[in-house]
């Protein structure tokens, strides 16, 4: 399996390895850059490095949220085979 490569981002002044974050830290970051560009108050070359940056926190949690589901959808049968998850209604 190939290894992420470190990408390092800034977020209210602290810099993030963005190959280690967790789903919640992303997400909290993702929040801290939307608030700061709702106040329209961003020059706008720092508003579009901070909306780039939004980006990749979107991405990491929306492949995070991915990669969740489709664990979950997955059953391991009795003899440890994977078997998709189905709900019937």
């Amino acid at each position: 399996m190939a290894k992420k490569e470190e990408e390092k981002i800034k977020v209210d002044g602290k810099e993030i390895d963005t190959s280690k974050i967790s789903f919640e830290e992303a997400l909290n970051d993702l929040e801290i850059i939307v608030k700061k560009l709702e106040t329209g108050e961003v020059p706008l070359d720092q508003a579009i490095e901070e909306f780039n940056n939004a980006m990749k926190l979107s991405k990491i949690c929306n492949d995070k949220l991915k990669t969740a589901e489709e664990s979950i959808t997955k059953l391991v049968k009795d003899n440890n085979e994977l078997e998709d998850f189905k709900i019937e209604e």
